[in-house]
């Protein structure tokens, strides 16, 4: 079959994308739109290196191979293809960037929906007024489905939260945590407790605490790996917090921290136990923690530790019969480079001599005073103990970036161990892609990250438009701003627009026409009328643009529209 091509434009960049994969009739056409297919596999199993880009399983797989004479990582067999990532064209930080590199957000709204949004936007549309796009989860959650989030990082950091709730910003993690209770997702693991217990300044928990409100709604909540382990698979509902933020490191874990196997093993015992089938996330969200502080030793421990979670979920599959698993990541991060300065060499036996990551130094790091201290703690750390006066200067300086003496602690280290990193942040390299089961089909070769979305849902049978229909008549997602006397307003012609009202207007004068009620505003001396009676309605132009408060809107439409402060987002019913 031939594989359907289309230009897309990013940033002034044409990019060729796959819009089908390799396969016939009615399944590819349903893969391509989202629609519903006949199903191939009862169950699907994600799994998610965050910032795994190439550099990075080669560094793990050489470190196997080189320290413990294993030539192979477990998801090496199932290789069929790679991924581009790119984001859409938008704000991000304040600024528009061109989305080519993009963040965790942005990227796995793509694998988990099947669009492309900003970088930032957690499954919503790239608009002033965000449309909500249902992901792979939502929709097998509407299926009567058993689903699952299992992460090392926050389980309200972007790559779980794009499954399971919609925000304009990803770092509105409270609200991610609050959506989550109304998911249904039935197994939440990871970490991030402080999103769900939150305490006043004296340490005591206020009404903000929603662990009370899981636990009504059915959830054991587990905190360490004896918790976790007792749990049976009559436990359908569980929520396991094993951490105040991210799951700690592995070479900083103590033996109650379980790993991402141990989750990934439990999570399926529970899951497996549904008639209807499951579908689950499995993210190993600390790789690209590891690749932004450019600390190796640790980043090649997180990437051994997710590989560990991939043999636990191909054996299940193995074993199941009707199970499909894809693997593949969301971004590189770092610009890992296993190799520098013209040196054909990687010091690979010294990569374990780092005893604990570089993140449990950092506070100590900033608060030495003496270059007796900076190689005492270097010292106790590593293999190093010919620390030079010119490497205890450069650690004293710091790197220049938010990482400071860390950043430039692990530039140190990754010198002696003979591999160099562009920077800190994310890069624009495609990814790969492992698969098995019926998904192995329509991701192999060359894809955009979005068919992952359009492939697990075919091969299950979903229907991701038809669950994003739904969500779309709940809510939208407006930018907005407040007002001098803190009051909330919105955009008026994209909003009324998203309301399916239309929208007139120049520098004097805007109307507004919905469901035949009109506003008439004047814009010089901000005055409105609604039917052509006077309104009270705050009126305000910022930058050219309208904003109106929310009572007009529900004036318009004639029915109640109810402003979602926590997250940020306009109830429709």
């Amino acid at each position: 079959m031939k594989k359907l091509m289309k230009s897309v434009v990013i940033g002034g960049l044409a990019v060729a994308v796959v819009s089908g994969a390799t396969l016939a009739g009615a399944a590819q056409s349903a893969k391509t739109s989202g629609g519903a297919a006949k199903a191939q596999s009862k169950n699907l199993i994600v799994l998610i290196g965050d910032g795994m880009g190439p550099a990075q399983i080669s560094a793990a797989r050489y470190f196997q191979q080189y320290t413990k004479g294993v030539s192979h990582l477990n998801l090496d067999p199932y290789y069929v293809g790679q991924a581009t990532t790119y984001a859409d064209r938008g704000e991000d930080g304040g600024k528009i960037v061109s989305g080519i590199v993009t963040d965790s957000a942005s990227a796995g709204t793509a694998f988990a929906t099947g669009h492309k949004t900003y970088n930032a936007g957690i499954s919503v549309s790239n608009e002033d007024v965000s449309k909500p796009f249902a992901s792979i989860i939502e929709a097998a959650e509407t299926s009567g489905k058993a689903t699952g989030l299992v992460t090392t990082a926050r389980i309200t950091h972007a790559t779980p939260a794009v499954y399971a709730s919609h925000v304009r910003s990803r770092d509105n993690e409270s609200a991610i945590a609050s959506q989550y209770l109304e998911s249904g997702v039935d197994v939440l693991m990871g970490g991030g407790k402080q999103f769900f217990v939150t305490k006043d300044e004296k340490g005591k928990r206020t009404d903000k605490n929603i662990l009370p409100d899981f636990k009504a709604k059915g959830y054991t909540v587990v905190e360490n790996k004896t918790a976790l382990n007792a749990l049976t698979s009559k436990n359908s509902k569980v929520l396991g917090l094993f951490g105040s933020s991210h799951v700690a490191y592995v070479p900083d874990r103590t033996a109650e921290i379980p790993s991402l196997a141990t989750m990934t093993s439990k999570a399926l015992n529970i899951l497996s136990a549904d008639k209807e089938g499951f579908v689950m996330m499995i993210e190993g969200g600390r790789i690209d923690h590891a690749g932004h502080a450019n600390d190796l030793p640790t980043l090649v421990q997180e990437a051994l530790d997710f590989d560990a979670a991939v043999k636990t979920a191909i054996d299940f599959a193995k074993k199941n019969g009707n199970t499909s698993v894809v693997v593949t990541a969301d971004h590189e991060t770092g610009g890992l480079s296993l190799s520098r300065d013209n040196i054909y060499e990687i010091n690979i036996d010294l990569w374990d001599k780092q005893k604990h990551s570089s993140e449990s130094l950092a506070s100590a790091l900033e608060a030495a005073q003496t270059p007796e201290e900076i190689r005492s703690i270097v010292t106790a750390n590593t293999w190093i103990t010919d620390l030079t006066d010119e490497e205890v200067a450069q650690i004293m300086e710091g790197d220049g970036s938010s990482y400071k003496r860390e950043g430039a602690y692990n530039a140190v280290v990754s010198k002696r161990l003979l591999v160099g990193w562009s920077g800190h942040g994310h890069s624009a390299v495609d990814v790969g892609v492992w698969a098995y089961g019926p998904i192995a089909e329509q991701v192999k070769g060359q894809v955009d990250n979005t068919e992952l979305a359009k492939a697990g849902a075919s091969i299950l049978g979903l229907d991701l438009n038809k669950r994003s229909a739904e969500l779309q008549s709940q809510y939208v997602y407006p930018k907005f701003k407040i007002s001098r006397d803190n009051k909330v307003l919105y955009p008026a012609e994209a909003l009324i627009k998203a309301l399916g009202g239309t929208y007139k207007g120049d520098a004097a004068a805007a109307k507004l026409t919905l469901q035949k009620n009109v506003i008439d505003v004047n814009l010089t001396d901000k005055t409105a009328k609604l039917n052509g009676k006077a309104a009270s309605y705050i009126v305000d132009i910022d930058n050219g643009v309208l904003y109106l408060p929310l009572s007009a809107f529900s004036q318009l439409k004639g029915t109640t529209l109810t402003w979602d402060a926590l997250s940020e987002r306009i109830k429709l019913r």
